[in-house]
């Protein structure tokens, strides 16, 4: 006869190998890639070569503008800490990452929510991409490390098909 607390580890040893079974199906990963292109301040989420999402972003304003290139997702933090020249802000509403950081593999740069929603759409940023909050964290669920993301500084033939043909009329801010 089996006693209660032997029963219980069992039975939770059998939930956790069930559960294991369940995570680890044949599924395929789907391919994930982000592109977005600075000139037209939008960002697609491509899965399997279908587009599945086009955001407006805010990228590097002239002084500091956003880099150019093939990098990955480096590393992906809820609620992070912004640690600036002078000061660090915890996270919260005064954080200037927003709720959500995605950084790539060019050390310094990343995608991220934002304090000032007004600043998506321009060129803004200290050559970051920004994101609405809501819309980074939609992101951040569906995305993982090793990600491809793509910065494109020009038109190309890819992003007229990603955003459409119209350049978009100029945008700057100041930060």
């Amino acid at each position: 006869m089996m006693t209660q607390p032997r029963y219980t580890m069992l039975a939770a040893m059998m939930l956790a190998a069930e559960a294991y079974a369940q995570d680890n199906t044949d599924a395929p990963e789907p391919r994930r890639r982000i592109v977005a292109s600075i000139p037209d301040r939008k960002l697609a989420l491509i899965e399997d070569d279908q587009v599945i999402k086009v955001y407006d972003i805010a990228v590097g304003a002239p002084k500091s503008p956003s880099p150019s290139g093939a990098f990955e997702i480096a590393n992906r933090i809820e609620h992070p800490t912004w640690w600036g020249p002078r000061e660090t802000v915890a996270p919260g509403k005064a954080n200037p990452l927003g709720t959500r950081w995605m950084g790539l593999s060019k050390k310094g740069y990343g995608i991220h929510g934002t304090k000032n929603p007004r600043s998506i759409g321009r060129n803004a940023s200290h050559g970051c991409i920004r994101m609405r909050n809501a819309e980074v964290e939609e992101l951040f669920a569906r995305v993982k490390v090793g990600d491809e993301v793509r910065l494109i500084g020009e038109r190309t033939e890819e992003t007229a098909v990603l955003f459409g043909s119209a350049e978009p009329a100029a945008a700057v801010a100041a930060e």
